[in-house]
């Protein structure tokens, strides 16, 4: 790479899924959101970045203003959370992974599609479920939502968002908004009809959610 080159990578949903770090191959800054993966599930808010120190310094100074940069700023009395979340961090990531595979073996057992497959080297969080038609892609999330600790008696549906093309569904029922180490199921309604599958605090929940939502297929015999 040109030494006048920088190498910025958006590490979401990345954090300790694999051994090392983007920063550990070679990237000069990464950078992720505390509602993900490193949150552990414990932080509301905020993010991070790392890598080299001067460019650390010179993101502070964007963020705040040149002199001040990272040693000035509200931290919204949060800092017990990040810190507690990035301690949990590891091991709740573990959980999610070990349910991202439980999700790919059992749907495949199922005869449905799913991306990456359990025996797959993965990267990051991400579980794409792969559906024949949009009322089984919509059944899904909605029993994702319903074995959800937050809001399970709610049953999303399809509509429109900013920057989509097609109307989406989102199953989130999450103690923390739009946290996606939690369990959560969204994707847009159009062919090829796919899931994303995410998060999970505890894989136990995730083994419960995923068995329902199959059920609940068959109960409606969309399977």
């Amino acid at each position: 790479v040109h030494p006048n080159i920088l190498i910025f990578v958006d590490n979401c949903y990345g954090e300790f899924v694999e051994r090392r770090e983007p920063i550990e191959c070679g990237a000069d800054l990464i950078a992720g959101s505390l509602i993900k993966n490193p949150g552990g599930g414990l932080a509301k808010i905020g993010g991070y970045i790392a890598g080299r120190k001067d460019l650390i310094e010179r993101c502070g100074y964007r963020l705040t203003a040149p002199g001040i940069g990272k040693e000035a700023g509200a931290s919204l009395n949060a800092l017990l959370e990040m810190y507690q979340g990035f301690f949990l961090a590891p091991h709740v990531v573990s959980q999610s992974l070990k349910g991202a595979l439980f999700t790919s073996l059992f749907l495949e057992k199922m005869n449905m599609n799913t991306t990456p497959k359990y025996y797959e080297k993965r990267t990051d969080l991400i579980q794409t479920v792969k559906f024949e038609t949009k009322e089984q892609m919509i059944s899904f999330c909605q029993s994702i939502q319903h074995a959800s600790p937050i809001n399970a008696h709610f049953s999303p549906e399809p509509s429109y968002m900013p920057g989509y093309e097609d109307d989406v569904i989102m199953a989130a029922g999450t103690f923390i908004q739009g946290s996606s180490i939690e369990l959560s199921a969204d994707g847009p309604i159009r062919p090829p009809y796919e899931a994303y599958v995410q998060g999970g605090l505890t894989y136990e929940h995730v083994k419960i959610a995923v068995t329902r939502a199959v059920n609940q297929l068959k109960e409606q015999g969309l399977i």
